[in-house]
């Protein structure tokens, strides 16, 4: 792909950004690329969970905003992407298995939105987040503003959606934000990390799990909780069901295989 690299290994699928010349600005392509990279998580039974990542000093320092603010201008909402599902997961399809992200020196604007559509998040010490729309005479449209209160309280989302002040890496994990804060080079590894000990678990349950949450949050609690039991049932009939009793009797650590 031209502005992003795909890579897998084992069960995880390497999603790094490449336009570090550009401090990985959000372009048309790169856009697509992410789209089409999620869609490819959704439907490869092997893969089980996604590393999202930048190459360069910064995760990104925001969009191209003269392509961008015809399309923002449009009222139709992002562009659909070809073969691909929407990267900051505000319109159709979302993507069904987790995503761990690593992040480090900038990371603005949708670099932000897109972060609040993962799941565990990682910032090197160094960076510095940043949502200025409001200095660029519009506002954001990729889900801070449905997000960002929610993560890390009204007050504070406020304080930056309607300023446009950074903040640190200190701040959003005091926040919530970001679950650790590690030395600048070390936040790629810390995220593989987490993404191993997910692609050990059991893929189904994991997946139910992300699903779980998802519907709790967007339902009420009654429906929440019928769809949470609807869908375990064949989680529960799964062999990898199956195969945590036997590792559990056995005193083992159980391998999974997804079926």
């Amino acid at each position: 792909m031209e502005h992003i690299n795909v890579t897998r290994d084992g069960h995880i699928l390497l999603i790094s950004l490449n336009r570090a010349a550009k401090y990985n600005a959000l372009s048309q392509t790169m856009y697509n690329e992410l789209g089409q990279a999620l869609a490819q998580l959704n439907s490869d039974p092997q893969l089980r969970v996604a590393v999202l990542c930048a190459e360069g000093k910064h995760f990104t320092a925001g969009v191209e905003l003269d392509y961008w603010a015809p399309v923002f201008a449009s009222g139709q909402g992002m562009p659909e992407i070809p073969g691909g599902i929407d990267p900051f997961g505000m319109q159709g399809e979302r993507h069904s298995k987790p995503i761990v992200m690593a992040v480090q020196g900038y990371c603005f604007t949708w670099g932000v939105e897109i972060l609040l559509n993962t799941e565990i998040r990682i910032a090197a010490s160094d960076t510095q987040f940043q949502m200025l729309e409001v200095q660029r005479g519009i506002y954001p449209c990729c889900g801070a503003t449905f997000r960002l209160p929610r993560e890390i309280g009204w007050g504070n989302a406020h304080k930056v959606l309607l300023t446009g002040e950074r903040w640190s890496a200190e701040d959003a994990l005091r926040w919530g934000m970001v679950q650790e804060v590690v030395a600048p080079g070390a936040q790629l590894e810390r995220a593989m990390d987490y993404a191993r000990q997910i692609a050990d678990c059991a893929p189904l349950g994991v997946q139910g799990a992300l699903r779980s949450t998802r519907t709790a949050q967007a339902q009420p609690h009654a429906q929440a909780m019928a769809e949470m039991f609807h869908y375990l049932q064949p989680v529960m009939a799964s062999e990898d069901a199956a195969e945590g009793v036997r590792s559990f009797v056995e005193r083992r650590k159980a391998v999974f295989t997804g079926r």
